[in-house]
């Protein structure tokens, strides 16, 4: 990198971080407003030692709420995370997990559809036509994912054509050692796919999970039935498998990884062109989430660049505020590019001392 463009992508940097002090302190000021906040931050705010208001000037305060315990996030009254100045909309409520216990949740108004939006803007309109249709084939039920999805296809134009997928009757499927009754199932989802673009050829994009990619594939030529773009994510997306479905998988379909989850919101990754390596760099919606890399026995120092760290993260909108969960996930610190100014994540994947205990099904 030249020094011009060096000293081009610092002054961005220093931009995005000023833009997220700024919006840090505007959501700190709209959670914590007896007017506008949501109860759970409310009363919280009773027990704390600081004014946030008042003493959260900048991203770094946020150190001082300590780590977000997300067990606050299982069971109700999922009302008590509705921001008063919100009271008057229609919610959503999105789950993750929930495969054993009870499940959390994180309610929705609009945060789903600005993700999505936003995600529309890095999509190439050669190769994700507007206009035209998708097939979503991948969690449904209380997932944001399926509502995300359609959304982004309405919001591009088109209509989204959608297959039932329960993960929670696949982990337990897993767990069972079920393995003919979750193959089984897996190929009553792909028969459904497959169902959908033969009946539909106004189907041009795809969205996926690797497994279930490589599964349709083996069933069908998704180029010639008229796919052009699949944006795909899931645990099984690794450098691996970008570049098995980028020259073989789906070879000549332009493939977009995601990475996303009811919590953060979509991460995107920079546009990959013919010679880059296919290592998966991820960076989140900044200043709507944040993603740190930390030391995983010492989750107050972050890990340097190119050092593997424990994902830690910051989640930052007028709908909800979660600030420094420490994630199942770890990563290689990735530094900024012009497109996204700030740090990323490399080759996400499952923190290594939790590897022995998930188990990964049909998606």
């Amino acid at each position: 990198m030249t020094g011009e463009l060096a000293g081009s992508l610092e002054a961005r940097v220093v931009e995005a971080r000023l833009r997220l002090d700024a919006w840090v302190r505007e959501v700190v000021a709209w959670h914590f407003d007896p007017a506008t906040g949501c109860p759970y931050w409310l009363e919280r705010a009773r027990e704390l030692d600081f004014d946030p208001r008042k003493d959260v000037r900048g991203f770094a305060d946020l150190a001082r709420f300590g780590h977000f315990d997300d067990e606050a996030l299982r069971g109700g009254p999922v009302r008590r995370w509705v921001p008063k100045g919100l009271a008057d909309q229609p919610v959503f409520v999105f789950e993750t997990g929930g495969t054993t216990g009870v499940p959390k949740a994180r309610i929705n108004v609009r945060d789903f559809e600005v993700d999505y939006e936003e995600f529309s803007g890095r999509l190439s309109d050669e190769t994700f036509p507007r206009g035209s249709d998708w097939l979503m084939l991948g969690p449904t039920g209380p997932r944001r994912l399926r509502l995300a999805v359609e959304h982004l296809a309405q919001f591009r134009g088109g209509i989204a054509f959608h297959v039932d997928l329960d993960p929670r009757w696949v982990n337990k499927l897993v767990r069972d050692g079920r393995h003919q009754a979750l193959e089984a199932y897996k190929e009553h989802v792909i028969d459904q796919g497959l169902t959908l673009l033969r009946a539909h050829d106004t189907i041009r994009c795809l969205f996926t999970t690797p497994k279930l990619l490589e599964a349709l594939a083996a069933k069908i030529d998704l180029r010639r039935a008229g796919i052009r773009g699949i944006f795909c994510g899931g645990t099984e997306m690794n450098a691996q498998f970008h570049r098995f479905a980028r020259e073989e998988l789906v070879a000549g379909i332009d493939f977009v990884p995601t990475y996303g989850n009811t919590l953060m919101g979509l991460a995107h990754s920079p546009t990959w062109t013919e010679g880059d390596p296919y290592d998966i760099v991820y960076y989140p919606p900044q200043p709507r989430a944040v993603t740190e890399l930390v030391d995983p026995d010492d989750p107050q120092r972050e890990v340097g660049y190119d050092e593997t760290g424990r994902v830690m993260l910051t989640t930052l909108t007028k709908e909800f505020f979660m600030p420094r969960l420490l994630e199942r996930d770890e990563a290689e610190r990735a530094e900024p590019v012009d497109a996204y100014p700030w740090d990323g994540v490399r080759n996400l994947r499952l923190l290594s001392s939790l590897e022995s205990s998930v188990s990964v099904g049909v998606y």
